[in-house]
């Protein structure tokens, strides 16, 4: 089953759950506040996309963590990301074996379908 990762109240997360359901795609949704994930998780979605897809430089927690300033590594960031999910681009949405990172509806209809 398809499964979406995200927060309720991130507009792209609320995009990509109405286009499933108006598309009758039957989902699981996991919310980072209730549900953490964690290294394992997003060592697996590095298999399937770049640090540089699932790592969100335009969010307010990144600003406020002052990271940017850190000039990071990959390695440090991937570890940023399972310490702070608010730091993963949303929605992420896996489904055998693949990722799509963010609300890209022609990507969508290429993967999902």
């Amino acid at each position: 089953m398809l499964k979406i990762y995200g927060i309720k109240n991130c507009d792209s997360v609320r995009k990509a759950i109405k286009y499933l359901k108006s598309h009758e795609i039957a989902y699981e949704f996991i919310d980072f506040r209730e549900t953490p994930v964690g290294e394992e998780t997003i060592a697996s979605w590095l298999k399937h996309t770049d640090i540089k897809t699932l790592f969100n430089t335009r969010g307010t927690t990144y600003r406020t963590l002052k990271l940017k300033e850190l000039d990071l590594s990959d390695e440090e960031k991937q570890q940023w990301l399972a310490k702070e999910n608010m730091l993963i681009k949303r929605p992420v949405i896996e489904l055998d074996n693949k990722v799509i990172v963010g609300y890209n509806e022609s990507q969508y209809l290429k993967t999902i379908h």
